[in-house]
């Protein structure tokens, strides 16, 4: 079981109504699947040439992917074994043309005295196998074939407490479709979904991982080195992968793939060890995507964990809609700065310049006391990246001479902040670790394991560091110089390790 179910009052999701066919799309976190990927999904599928094959498609949207799916099962098995296709969809409009797609579908490739049907379920998927009792029996799908909705599903919606009656706990309906799936297979079913690279670290989906890799083994994975091109018709920017799971059976190496686009024209592919996608003594369960072009670790040979270092990393403790009696648009004698990624440009700290959508200061009392942190030097990283920007860490100094004349310092919480038990560090050390952190070295590495632009506190305790005694040579280096190109900065750490 991943999570307990609990009564609670749920919001109902919306009617769909007369709305338009994008904001229809958006209500149910549709997007629709390329034929290229359509095709390539089912390529990953295996057949036994006599074995009945049962296939679901939840969320079947036009069938694109059972389409692909039938002709990728006539190719490998000439047509010979028993097929039944179950595709839901939940979208009236949808599902007026499915029906009859499939069938002709399956009428192209009918032989004489196999049994070969479709059947097309108008019901939310999740809700039409939220019944625990059932649910806890053995699955009878052979094949599941997913490209699930993405959207977030809150603590009391519909959907998060029929996953809970399922004992599954998750925060959005991607993940939550390829759990129930997973469980809807027989042992040795496939699953071969298309999904948002979210799930593979951070705690969000903890509880989802645990799962996945309790019930079925990763056979392989498929990133396309384009956050854009898999799925521009529908502007879909977030990181995508292609993931075929076994359900029960032994892990063994995991295939990894990439390719540009949806053409798969420059498709590369090795075989890695398990050990490089879920290191061993990681309880976090990250999922970690290495190149398929074979990169040597020694490119990170630094082994210290964050707290080995007497460092702590945390969200920044202010929220602002939860002080917002207490913020302000200017610095005052009884305020304090507070500091926002706003405030930064290039790396460099211009506080209070950049708060013109954002308050400035925050009131030093005693009601607040607990939100701020003793004026010091401190490593700050922005939780959001840009899309368009070079690397996914963006970390800088705010030293105490950056702000001189204040005691405290309020770090809001779309930053993350490196401290030493809620005090600053050492300036050289604090130097050292921000160079160490913009590296492009650093930027391949946490690469592997994060395919979205959110960088989480969890995140960046999981990295490798350099010891002490190497930040702080390196922050001293740093020093020396008044602008650091990115070469620079890599050359510096790759010489750090060298002595």
């Amino acid at each position: 079981m991943i999570g307990i179910a609990t009564k609670q009052k749920v919001k109902r999701p919306r009617r769909l109504g007369a709305v338009s066919r994008s904001e229809r799309k958006a209500e149910l976190g549709q997007v629709m699947t390329p034929p290229g990927i359509a095709k390539f999904m089912a390529s990953l599928f295996a057949f036994e040439s006599q074995s009945t094959v049962e296939v679901l498609d939840a969320g079947a949207g036009k069938g694109a992917l059972s389409s692909a799916f039938i002709e990728e099962w006539e190719k490998q098995t000439g047509g010979q074994a028993p097929l039944h296709v179950i595709a839901y969809e939940v979208d009236s409009e949808m599902r007026e043309h499915l029906q009859p797609f499939l069938d002709g579908c399956l009428h192209r490739v009918q032989r004489h005295g196999v049994e070969i049907k479709a059947d097309v379920l108008p019901h939310d998927f999740i809700q039409a196998v939220a019944n625990p009792f059932e649910f806890g029996n053995p699955g009878s799908f052979s094949h599941a074939i997913l490209n699930p909705p993405y959207k977030k599903i809150t603590g009391d919606s519909l959907h998060r407490a029929w996953l809970r009656d399922l004992g599954i706990e998750t925060v959005n309906l991607y993940s939550g479709f390829v759990a129930v799936a997973l469980q809807l297979l027989k042992p040795g079913g496939q699953l071969v979904a298309i999904i948002p690279r979210s799930f593979c670290n951070g705690p969000y989906y903890r509880m989802f991982r645990n799962m996945m890799l309790r019930n079925s083994v990763i056979a392989q994975i498929h990133l396309f080195e384009s956050r854009s091109e898999a799925f521009r018709g529908d502007g879909v920017l977030q990181e995508n992968v292609i993931l075929k799971l076994v359900r029960g059976g032994r892990q063994g190496p995991v295939v990894i793939s990439t390719s540009r686009d949806d053409s798969f024209g420059d498709y590369e592919s090795r075989p890695v060890l398990f050990d490089e996608v879920v290191h061993a003594d990681d309880d976090e369960h990250f999922i970690r995507i290495p190149p398929t072009a074979r990169v040597s670790e020694a490119a990170m040979p630094f082994g210290h964990p964050l707290s080995e270092l007497g460092i702590q990393v945390s969200t920044g403790p202010v929220v602002d809609f939860r002080l917002k009696d207490y913020l302000l648009d200017r610095a005052t004698l009884n305020s304090v700065p507070l500091i926002y990624p706003c405030h930064f440009a290039a790396g460099n700290l211009r506080w209070p310049e950049g708060s013109a959508k954002k308050k400035c200061a925050i009131l030093n009392v005693p009601e607040t006391r607990r939100w701020l942190y003793p004026a010091g030097c401190y490593v700050v990283t922005r939780r959001l990246s840009s899309k368009e920007e070079a690397r996914r860490i963006v970390a800088s100094v705010i030293s105490s001479d950056s702000m001189p004349g204040y005691d405290w310092i309020g770090f809001e919480n779309h930053l993350n902040v490196f401290h030493t038990a809620k005090n600053g560090l050492e300036e050289y050390m604090a130097r050292g670790l921000c160079a160490y952190l913009n590296s492009t070295q650093v930027d391949r590495f946490f690469r592997e394991f994060n395919g979205h632009t959110q960088v989480n506190a969890t995140d960046l305790r999981k990295l490798p560091y350099p010891s002490v005694p190497q930040l702080v040579k390196l922050g001293k280096r740093v020093a020396r110089r008044r602008r650091l190109s990115q070469e620079h900065v890599d050359s510096l750490v790759e010489k750090l390790h060298e002595g």
